[in-house]
């Protein structure tokens, strides 16, 4: 049988930062995806914690890819966010990523789903550190607006799981050790919203 080949890109929150490999999200959907009848692999992850879109898109450059793929997924930007970089930056390097997803996804910009930018401020890491909660907030909510503009333009599709990130994002249940990084739970949730984007990129 042939299976449909995923590509997730990203940062911290797409490999999983203090979780198993099984229980990052791009393996949580690749799962539910099969229990639906999809087939497809095992999620290949350009990921890695700290990433900005240009160490994201460095990696890109050195990585081996076996495109086209049937699913690609997107999420980067919170490490620009907390360096304080520029929004016209992102824009351009965000909308630089997302033509090479696309063009990974055999130029069809529907088989992309970019996911949001969750807020950390919300965490006890943030709470810990004395860190300015609100405008964390409208910040990764200024990233975000970027993205969902530049993906809706694109043709590829958007999911917000800021809003749930933000919903209980400070309790145990839904952090790792670290009080930063989201638990498996926390990445169900997220999941739950990516996979309805995801089983409609794969009908194509």
């Amino acid at each position: 049988m042939t299976t449909a080949a995923f590509l997730a890109l990203g940062d911290s929150y797409t490999i999983g930062e203090g979780v198993d490999a099984d229980e990052r999200w791009p393996a949580q959907l690749a799962r539910r995806l099969r229990a639906r009848g999809v087939a497809i692999d095992d999620p290949q992850v350009i990921a890695t914690t700290g990433w900005t879109t240009d160490e994201l898109a460095a990696a890109m450059d050195a990585a081996t890819f076996a495109p086209p793929y049937a699913l690609v997924t997107l999420l980067i930007g919170v490490n620009n966010q907390y360096r304080g970089r520029e929004l016209a930056n992102y824009r351009i390097e965000f909308g630089a990523l997302l033509a090479r997803a696309i063009a990974l996804a055999g130029g069809d910009a529907r088989r992309v789903v970019v996911v949001s930018i969750p807020d950390w401020g919300v965490t006890r890491f943030a709470r810990a550190q004395g860190r300015d909660a609100p405008r964390i907030a409208a910040e990764i909510d200024a990233f975000n607006d970027v993205a969902r503009e530049v993906a809706t333009a694109s043709g590829a599709a958007f999911v917000d799981v800021t809003a749930k990130s933000r919903d209980a994002g400070d309790a145990d249940a839904m952090l790792v050790g670290d009080g930063l990084h989201p638990s498996a739970a926390q990445y169900a949730r997220w999941t739950d919203l990516i996979l309805p984007a995801a089983e409609q990129a794969l009908a194509g």
